[in-house]
Formats: structure tokens, C-alpha cells, sequence
């Protein structure tokens, strides 16, 4: 594979825009190349003939000519004229920030004004990659010490929960290195003779040993207590009186810490309503800790993550610079690479271990020291399987049953169109009542069927696009399913659900097969049941993981004001809003089996006033849960605009509670009510689907009625997909019209618009993740925020620090 596109492809999504532009400088590249060909065939430019019948020779001869031209004409030495083609300069702006500026030498030869403008871009790249890897370096080192205190606390509340008896004037800490050793310099560091530094404990967070052998030698405990003590340098006087305090007690670290509330369960966030406070005081037992260990086993590894993909991001800009250097040389003969790639080895990009007072690399090698002492009982092997994941790994198995199960399906599909040509199933009153009956039974199937189909279509555009869908929806690192995956979900349950229902089509209507008639009844629920019990099965088969992600989600929504909403959970809540018939289906379940209609062969569930109650109400939950998630988020960040999209579902939550009763009222003042508030409500979705799920429709944009950016080249397809928003957001409100129609084909017309709904999410679906991956890109947001357990009592430190201030000063 060129590197050109091995640069695109480990690209860091969220940071596509400040790598090195290294398809831009090819292009500078080329048209240096075409005015040294065009010097050397000016009759090349003018005849297209001519042009055909050179370019093989062209191709096999451009550089050793160019080479021929550059010597013959310009009169140049072969000896080695490198330090005479550019000239670098290092300027200094805003005190520490360093510009880069090359001054070609060779400007007022022939064609100098292209190599001109290609050193400019060059600086220009250097300058882009050089500050921004700057800035992310120096915002993990601040992580760095917020993650060193949030250890001081977690080991501190260890010593306490493990033994609250213990007497503070008999304990002794060990500190290999202190919170102070991320401002050590670089020798102090990491010393090459020292192979122990990078090993022990990496200097991260200290090392904390309770000594409770009283019989121990005090004078060597003396030692190590004073060794740690003398191992920092801070230079700030307030830390350096915090850490001798915590030295001589480190449980006084207790007093000045709160664990932070962050409402993430129903209790929790009950008790932080009433409290109204976000914030906690400390308790001393072993579920808290439990907690706490684990909000910190997540941050280290989301931090280590942050770190590997810094130091990616490092290694493939530099050699990106390295490689355009010397497709540079190739065409202009001109040996610029080594004083160039000096330069660039010298920046901070290229010597941040030099230059920085603590690299990427050596923090990387602490995080791994203290994540397998701390969280992985120093089992190495354990610890970075938890930091490194295995990158998961295309099973040829997988394509092989999504083509089987394909196949079997379709031949399935087309043994039930003409099972039921054959009977003649349409045609006959008694065949029509028997469809009636067990269609609607089976087209819960179809739903899901259709919804996995859209997904795995949806992940397969995602990933040609470069939409970082795994990081957008939390998913674990590795556990992620492909479109091939979710292909052969879908493609299993097509298999199983026509398998099932032809199995009933022929015992239902095969005269030898009457004696199976009761088993023929039980088949749509035993598939729901196996159906189900996959989904909960405890055990690792069929992508646990993902199973037990789904199941998680959904109970998060279904307690929605109960859990603080992130996106997967509101993705999810309005995925299920075009399942209102899947849901339905379920509830003619309950009632097919529950109230015994399937014995009598009849569907007449609508007699119950019990169904009907729950027929309003189901088709009612998925927007409910919607609207729980708007009012949620309004109250915890106070924006207008959630409160917006709450009123937007409140007002088809309205609809479709009017919708139903038509549908069971059947009165002309119900479906006018219907009409009016269907029409508002589909207005205010489908402009909140284009205009703010999707950002398009922008007046000020670089591409007309759309966004700026784009991730699909082609306009049109944002078109299309807006024209197709709006025509089957129609097709739901037109079903309101309840055209007179006999009641298979009405179910029939149902069940193909609630298909068609499924199909408008799927779409919406793509857009509404692109827009989240673009907004992700607009701030280079490639990391997770993990809330951190512990908050500092900033005030009652500065009121230490002053109060040891004043006795310095009286003494």
C-alpha cells in the first residue's frame, strides 16, 4: 500500500484536519515535475498526439532528465550544494511558541516560484502539527497531575477502609517518587541506567506501604520516609507544605476531598435532587472504594488511550514530513531532506523527550507501572489486556454464513408465496381469516429483521466515510460489531422467522398435518421466546458484549429522568420511536397467548378494554421515554433547546394519542383532530431532522441550503435524502386518512408504512452520526470525558497555604 493512503487510513478521525496536508505538497510536487518536463518536450504542451506517444518514455526517464536539465543548464557542481537550497529560520512568538519559515535559495531560477510556494506550505504544515501537539501534550501532562491527586486520595481511603482502626502516629508511608516528580527534569526521570524506574512504579502516583510490624527497624523506615521526601523538586511552596503533611500523614489527604456525586443511578440522583448538591462527603467503606476504584480504573485507561494515540499522531506526522522530503529530492535533484528533517527532529513534534521537561513516552510507561500494581494485582499480562484490547479480526466464518443464511432465506421467502399461491390462501374467506390472524404475529420479525439491515448498512458507510461510530456510541474498545456482524444477525432471524413461518403455513393447511395443530400454534411464540432467551443468555456466545450493551441502553432509556442521557441512550430512544408497530406486535402477544385467543384461532383483541387501554399506551412509550430524556438534559444543562425537542415529542406524543383513538373511535371529528395534529407534528420533526439533527439548510454555507463541511462528495445525495425525509414523514400522517379497505390489505398497507419508518431512520440514522463526527471534528474531541471520584477543597488549601505563609514570615 503508498503511503499516501496508509496516511489516510491510520489517521486519528477527530484530528483529520491538523495532520500534515501530504496530498496537498504531492500536488505542489507535481506541478514542479510538469514545468521540468514541459522545459524538456515543449512540444509535449502543444500536441496530445505527440504527448501519448512520449509518456512511456516520459515516465521511465522524468527524474534522471530533470536530473540532466538541472546540471546542464544551471551549471551546477555534483559535489554536495545541500545547505546552499534552504535556509531555516526559528522565530519566536509569544514567548515560547516557535514559527518555522524556509527561504528557498534557488527563487530566481526557472519554475523557483513553485518550490517557493512548496517549502511555504511545508512551514505552514510543520507550524499546524508542531502547535497543536503542543497543546495536547501539555493539556495530558495537567490530566497527568489530576490524575497523580486522585491517587493520593484513592490510596489514603484504601489504608482507611482496610483498617479504620489504625492509629495515624504508627503509620509510615514509602514514596517512590511524589506528586512532584511530573515537574522533575528529564534525567531525573527516567534514567537509562535506572532500569527499575519504568518498572516499579513509573512516578505517576505514589507508592503507599502501611507498616504495621511494629518490630521493624524505625531508622530504615526513617530513611525511606526521608529519601521520598527529598525525591521532588516543586517549585510551588504550597504543594511542597501539602505533600510534607500527607508525607507525615497521608490520611489528612481525607479531610480535604469529596467524592463528586455524578447522579449516574436512579438512587443516586434522587438523593442529588433533594440535596440539590453534586457533591458527597466521604464514606469509609468498601462499596465506595469499590466505586471509586473502578471511576478510576476507566479514567487510566481512556488517559493511556489519549497517550497512544498522541504518540501515532507524532510518529505518522514525522514520517509524513520524511517521505515528502524525499519524493522532494526524487524530482528536483535538489538534497534538502537532511537540513529539513533536522529541523523537524529538532521542533517539539520530533524531540518533545528533549526539549519537554516529560514525554509521551515515559508517561505511557508510568500509567501501564501503576494500572497493573494498582488495578491488576501486578499481573502484567492482565493490566494491558485492559490498556491494549486485541484488535478484533475478520473471521472468514462470518461471510461465509451471512452469504448461507442469505441464500436460505430468500429460498424460504419464495417456498411461502407459493405455499400460499398454492393454497389459494387470498382468495378464500376462511384462508383470508387465517392470514388475518397469524401475519401480524410474524411481522415483529420483519421489523427487527429490517432495523438490523439498516444498521449494518449505516456501520458499512460509516466506516467507508470515516465516521468514528464506535467512539460516538461508547462502545468497549475491540467489541464493536461490523456491518458483517449485524448482517448475519439479521440475515439469522430472517432464516429462523420464515423457517417458523412456513412450518405453520404447512401444518395449519396440510390435511395429513392435522394433528399437529397445537403445536402449529405454539411456533410464533417459541421463536419470540428463543428469540429472547439469546438475548439474555449470561453466556459468551453470539457477541455478548454487544448484547449486554443493548440490554443496558434500554433499560437506561426505559429509566430515563433516572440516568444522566448520553447520546447511544437518546440514538436508541429515537430508534425505538420507529418501532411502534414492533411494540404493538408485542403486546398482541400478550394478548394472542395471555387471554387464550390462539386456541380459537381469531383475533379479537380488541373487545378487551384491557388491550385497548395498552394499545394507546405502548404506542405512546417510545416518545414518552424521548420526552424524559429532553426534560433530563434540560434540567442538568439548562439549554433551550432540549427544552425545545421536548416540546417537539410532547406534541407527537399528542398526535399519535388522537391517531389512536380514530383508529378505534372511527369518527370524523377524531380524524380531523388527527389530520391537524399529525400535520404539526410531522412539521416540527422534519424541520428539527434536517435543520438541527442533520445541520443542513445553512444559509451562510460554502455549499449552498447545506453545511460547509460534507463528507459525501456528491451534493445531490443531501438532497435526495432531505426529499426522502419529508415524503415519508408524509406517508406516517397520511395513514390518518383510514382509507376503507378490507382489513388484510389495511394491515398490509400498516405494516408496509411502518417498514417505510424504519427505513427513514436508517437514513436518518447515517446523517445524524455524520453531523455528531463533524461537530467532533470542528473541536478535535477524539477522547471520552471520564469523571474523575474525587473533588479538592481548593479553598481550605489556599487557606493552608496562607496560614503557613504567616508563620513563615513570623518565624
Amino acid at each position: 500500500m503508498k503511503f499516501g493512503k496508509e496516511f489516510k487510513k491510520q489517521k486519528v478521525p477527530e484530528w483529520t484536519e491538523v495532520y500534515m496536508d501530504y496530498n496537498g505538497l504531492k500536488r505542489i510536487l507535481r506541478e514542479v515535475m510538469r514545468y521540468k518536463q514541459s522545459l524538456l518536450h515543449p512540444a509535449l504542451m502543444h500536441n496530445r498526439a505527440s504527448q501519448q506517444k512520449q509518456i512511456t518514455f516520459m515516465d521511465s526517464t522524468a527524474f534522471s532528465t530533470a536530473q540532466h536539465l538541472q546540471s546542464s543548464n544551471l551549471n551546477q557542481s555534483k559535489t554536495d550544494v545541500e545547505n546552499q537550497v534552504i535556509d531555516v529560520d526559528t522565530l519566536q512568538r509569544d514567548g515560547s511558541k516557535k514559527i518555522y519559515k524556509t527561504m528557498f535559495l534557488g527563487r530566481s531560477e526557472d519554475g523557483g516560484d513553485v518550490e517557493t510556494m512548496f517549502f511555504a506550505k511545508l512551514d505552514e504544515q510543520l507550524n499546524k502539527v508542531n502547535t497543536f501537539y503542543k497543546d495536547k501534550v501539555k493539556a495530558l501532562i495537567h490530566e497527568a497531575t489530576l490524575l497523580n491527586k486522585q491517587m493520593d486520595a484513592l490510596i489514603a481511603l484504601r489504608i482507611k477502609v482496610r483498617n479504620p482502626h489504625l492509629n495515624r502516629s504508627n503509620l509510615k508511608i514509602r514514596r517512590s517518587l511524589s506528586n512532584a516528580a511530573l515537574r522533575m527534569p528529564p534525567t531525573n526521570i527516567t534514567s537509562k541506567g535506572d532500569k527499575s524506574s519504568g518498572k516499579e512504579h513509573m512516578g505517576l502516583t505514589p507508592e503507599v506501604d502501611t507498616i504495621y510490624d511494629h518490630k521493624k527497624d524505625e531508622s530504615t523506615a526513617e530513611k525511606e520516609l526521608n529519601s521520598a521526601r527529598t525525591t521532588g523538586c516543586s517549585t510551588d511552596h504550597g504543594e511542597q507544605v501539602r505533600n510534607h503533611d500527607y508525607q507525615q500523614d497521608p490520611l489528612k489527604i481525607l479531610d480535604h476531598v469529596k467524592i463528586n456525586n455524578t447522579l449516574d443511578s436512579p438512587i443516586s440522583t434522587i438523593r442529588g435532587v433533594f440535596k440539590d448538591s453534586k457533591e458527597q462527603d466521604l464514606s469509609f467503606n468498601k462499596e465506595e472504594l469499590r466505586r471509586v476504584e473502578e471511576q478510576l480504573r476507566h479514567a487510566f485507561i481512556e488517559f493511556y488511550n489519549k497517550l497512544r494515540l498522541l504518540k501515532h499522531y507524532s510518529f505518522m506526522n514525522l514520517s509524513a514530513f520524511s517521505k515528502i522530503m524525499k519524493k522532494y529530492e526524487k524530482i528536483t535533484s535538489r538534497r534538502a531532506t537532511r537540513s529539513y528533517m533536522k529541523i523537524v527532529d529538532n521542533s517539539y513534534l520530533g524531540n518533545s523527550d528533549e526539549v519537554s521537561w516529560i514525554s509521551v513516552t515515559s508517561l505511557l510507561e508510568r500509567v501501564e507501572g501503576i494500572f497493573i500494581k494498582n488495578f491488576s494485582n501486578s499481573n502484567r499480562r492482565k493490566g494491558m489486556e485492559s490498556l491494549r484490547p486485541k484488535a478484533k479480526r475478520e473471521k472468514h466464518s462470518v461471510t461465509f454464513l451471512s452469504g448461507f443464511f442469505s441464500g436460505c432465506s430468500i429460498a424460504l421467502l419464495v417456498a411461502i408465496a407459493l405455499r400460499i399461491d398454492a393454497g389459494n390462501l387470498m382468495n378464500k374467506e376462511e384462508g383470508t381469516q387465517y392470514m388475518e390472524n397469524i401475519f401480524p404475529l410474524y411481522t415483529l420479525f420483519a421489523y427487527a429483521v429490517l432495523h438490523m439491515l439498516m444498521y449494518a448498512a449505516n456501520i458499512y458507510f460509516w466506516r467507508r466515510y470515516h465516521v468514528n461510530y464506535p467512539f460516538i456510541f461508547g462502545f468497549k474498545r475491540g467489541t464493536e460489531l461490523g456491518y458483517r456482524e449485524v448482517f448475519l444477525l439479521s440475515t439469522g432471524l430472517a432464516v429462523l422467522a420464515s423457517a417458523g413461518f412456513l412450518a405453520n403455513l404447512h401444518l395449519d393447511m396440510d390435511s395429513s398435518t392435522h394433528g399437529y395443530k397445537t403445536v402449529s400454534k405454539m411456533v410464533p411464540l417459541s421463536l419470540v421466546t428463543f428469540v429472547l432467551v439469546i438475548t439474555f443468555c449470561p453466556f459468551n456466545i453470539i457477541y455478548r458484549s454487544s448484547r449486554f450493551f443493548f440490554i443496558k441502553r434500554v433499560f437506561r432509556c426505559i429509566c430515563a429522568p433516572l440516568y444522566p442521557v448520553t447520546l447511544p441512550d437518546f440514538l436508541l430512544a429515537d430508534q425505538l420511536t420507529s418501532q411502534v408497530q414492533a411494540f404493538r406486535s408485542f403486546e398482541l402477544y400478550i394478548c394472542y397467548y395471555g387471554l387464550g385467543e390462539y386456541s380459537r384461532r381469531q383475533n379479537r383483541c380488541h373487545r378487551h378494554e384491557v388491550y385497548n387501554t395498552f394499545y394507546f399506551i405502548v404506542a405512546v412509550i417510545p416518545y414518552w421515554l424521548r420526552f424524559l430524556q429532553c426534560i433530563r438534559r434540560f434540567y442538568e444543562d439548562k439549554d433551550a433547546m432540549h427544552g425545545y425537542n421536548g416540546l417537539k415529542y410532547f406534541l407527537t406524543i399528542v398526535a399519535v394519542i388522537i391517531r389512536t383513538a380514530f383508529e378505534l373511535k372511527k369518527r370524523i371529528a377524531w380524524m380531523v383532530f388527527a389530520l391537524v395534529s399529525s400535520a404539526i407534528a410531522v412539521t416540527m420533526n422534519t424541520y428539527w431532522d434536517i435543520v438541527v439533527d442533520w445541520g443542513l439548510l445553512q444559509r451562510k454555507s460554502r455549499n449552498r441550503l447545506l453545511r460547509d463541511k460534507l463528507l459525501i462528495s456528491r451534493k445531490c445525495v443531501y438532497f435526495a435524502a432531505m426529499f426522502l425525509n419529508i415524503v415519508l414523514r408524509l406517508a406516517w400522517m397520511q395513514l390518518v386518512l383510514g382509507f376503507r379497505l378490507h382489513s388484510l390489505r389495511k394491515m398490509t398497507i400498516t405494516t408496509t408504512m411502518s417498514c417505510l419508518e424504519i427505513i427513514r431512520r436508517g437514513i436518518w440514522s447515517f446523517f445524524r452520526l455524520e453531523n455528531e463526527h463533524l461537530n467532533n471534528v470542528g473541536k478535535y474531541r477524539a477522547f471520552k470525558s471520564v469523571p474523575l471520584p474525587f473533588s479538592y477543597n481548593e479553598n481550605e488549601d489556599d487557606d493552608d497555604e496562607t496560614e503557613d505563609d504567616e508563620d513563615d514570615k513570623d518565624d
